[in-house]
């Protein structure tokens, strides 16, 4: 094995565990908004305001199946409702 491949191997290594670490974090925050969205639109529901946002709606339903590109669609209706986001 010559010593560029070596050492393109080390460093795919060494960054692994921060690459999980990271999507760690993003489902974990994923579902931190999740929650808080579900307690607004529970909210609002009962007090008979709009119903939710589509868009919303399928970023809570892609971050309940793991997939957390439904973050920013949650956080833009948080944000929207004057909701703040909790920390990341």
């Amino acid at each position: 094995m010559n010593a560029p491949l070596k050492s393109l191997l080390v460093v795919a290594a060494a960054a692994l565990p921060g690459i999980a670490f990271a999507q760690l974090g993003d489902a974990k925050y994923c579902s931190a908004l999740v929650t808080k969205y579900e307690a607004l639109l529970d909210q609002s529901q009962k007090k008979g305001e709009q119903p939710q946002n589509l868009a919303a709606k399928a970023g809570v339903e892609k971050c309940k199946a793991g997939d957390t590109s439904g973050i920013p669609a949650i956080e833009t209706a948080l944000r929207d409702a004057k909701i703040t986001l909790p920390e990341r």
